[in-house]
């Protein structure tokens, strides 16, 4: 369908609205105004193996001292108690590892066991059992989201302090399984299979189900939490302006501190509300460091050395470091965009819109005025996620519940750095549990609402496709 000469007078978006539903994909001639500012006011221009590090870039000098303090505590390992470092003792009893940095690293990407010739680390694996109609569960979906496995809890951990017995170790296997695209390229995704041995504390519950997850990035909390809630479920529900079979749902979750149900933003199905809470499950589940918010140790009735150890102070964590890594967690800044007007990135990012992409990855979005650090106000962001739920098929089901999200069901990842991850992290892995090499694998593990974009995928031939990954590298 030629484009009118009308038409081609129209901004980049205009003209790519003006063409949806045309059989050929949307037109972008240049970067929409402020496109390469990810973050706003807030992005930094560095793409290095740093550039997952650095606070937001209208962070006055003065407040930079909480960011970099708050850095030091993200960063450094904690140590066992009793300890002479009184302000970082107190680890375990059981964790998965002594320091945030340690799963985040550079502030980046996880990724599975064995992919550069370690442990789990940088992943994690999810318990729990299904719910009975009885109160005790009940009470624990409202306040978990989950019933936590009787013997192992809610996260199994396989690092313990001496004269504790860690609870497990955790393996990945892989089986190959061919795609063959439309032109007759095979791609040879990896299926992956969770292993789980050397059990501490004797069998697990029969019907526990599991869920392995790996550490997603730290840019942009902050501002991700500063987008305003009802501009969230305003996507949320099927619409005109979505493609067909996009029914995005929010997550509903238990807030620790407010002692009731909200919107939940954070994690792989979005069961966290806040980036406090997230930060304090983490110091819990990851490092067995208590919080105000969560007093006590990770440790079940069965694990008793574990109940019976050592602690660091009550709390471990102060109040005030809590504060000091949330500051730092609502501060690491975006990188900027390369390449944005580059016709190879322009001609992908009408692909990715062509495809129905933007029907879950939301492009842009616009900051409260009243977040909860100023520089994060007022700003237009390009996250490329709606925060929301969404049903990706059997394909990628880890078969395991989460307040309101079921089995198929995942958080839309943001996508912003995505495409400096190999800088950062010194690999390609992607999705929940990393079982993706590159890109191309991630696109072909999708299903369910995202089953009609990934089939207009495969469809494409070999140049579309290098473009539309050079647009997802741009971000």
């Amino acid at each position: 369908m030629p484009v009118s000469s009308a038409l081609r007078h129209l901004s980049p978006l205009l003209l790519a609205v003006a063409l949806a539903g045309c059989d050929k994909p949307p037109r972008f001639t240049q970067a929409e105004p402020g496109e390469q500012l990810s973050g706003g006011a807030a992005t930094i221009n560095l793409h290095d193996r740093n550039a997952f590090s650095q606070a937001s870039g209208n962070l006055t000098p003065s407040r930079r001292l909480d960011f970099n303090v708050g850095n030091s505590f993200f960063r450094n390992p904690w140590v066992i108690a009793p300890s002479s470092t009184t302000a970082r003792d107190g680890l375990g009893p059981l964790f998965n590892t002594n320091a945030c940095q340690n799963c985040h690293v550079k502030d980046g990407r996880g990724h599975p066991p064995g992919v550069r010739g370690d442990n789990a680390v940088s992943m994690l694996v999810r318990l729990s059992i299904p719910a009975e109609a009885k109160a005790e569960h009940q009470q624990m979906l409202e306040r978990l989201g989950v019933v936590p496995e009787p013997v192992y809890g809610g996260q199994l951990q396989d690092v313990a302090i001496p004269g504790v017995a860690p609870e497990g170790k955790v393996r990945m296997r892989y089986e190959p399984l061919n795609v063959t695209l439309g032109d007759g390229t095979v791609v040879e995704l990896q299926k992956p299979t969770l292993e789980i041995t050397q059990l501490g504390y004797g069998p697990m519950h029969p019907q526990t189900m599991f869920s392995a997850r790996v550490a997603p990035p730290m840019i942009g909390l902050g501002l991700l939490e500063a987008i305003p809630e009802a501009a969230i479920l305003a996507n949320a529900g099927a619409s005109k302006d979505k493609p067909a079979g996009i029914v995005g749902r929010p997550n509903q979750v238990w807030d620790d501190a407010a002692g009731k149900t909200v919107l939940g933003r954070f994690g792989w199905k979005a069961g966290q509300p806040s980036l406090n809470q997230q930060n304090a499950h983490a110091f819990s589940g990851d490092m067995g460091l208590t919080t105000s918010l969560l007093p006590h140790d990770d440790c079940t009735p069965a694990q008793v050395d574990c109940l019976n150890a050592v602690n660091g102070g009550e709390p471990e964590v102060s109040d005030n470091i809590l504060r000091l890594v949330l500051f730092y967690s609502r501060n690491l800044a975006v990188p900027s965009r390369r390449g944005v007007n580059d016709p190879q990135v322009l001609d992908g990012k009408g692909l990715f819109h062509q495809a129905g992409c933007q029907g879950c990855h939301t492009p842009s979005f616009t900051t409260r005025a009243d977040a909860a650090e100023p520089e994060l106000a007022n700003q237009v962001i390009r996250p490329y996620t709606d925060l929301l739920l969404h049903d990706m098929g059997e394909g990628l089901a880890d078969g395991r519940p989460e307040f309101q999200a079921s089995g198929r069901d995942w958080r839309t990842a943001p996508l912003w750095g995505i495409g400096l991850t190999q800088a950062v992290n010194g690999h390609t892995r992607f999705l929940h549990d990393g079982r993706a090499r590159n890109l191309l694998e991630a696109i072909l593990w999708h299903g369910g609402e995202a089953e009609a974009a990934k089939q207009t995928v495969m469809r494409y031939d070999a140049g579309q496709r290098a473009a539309l990954l050079a647009f997802l590298n741009s971000l």
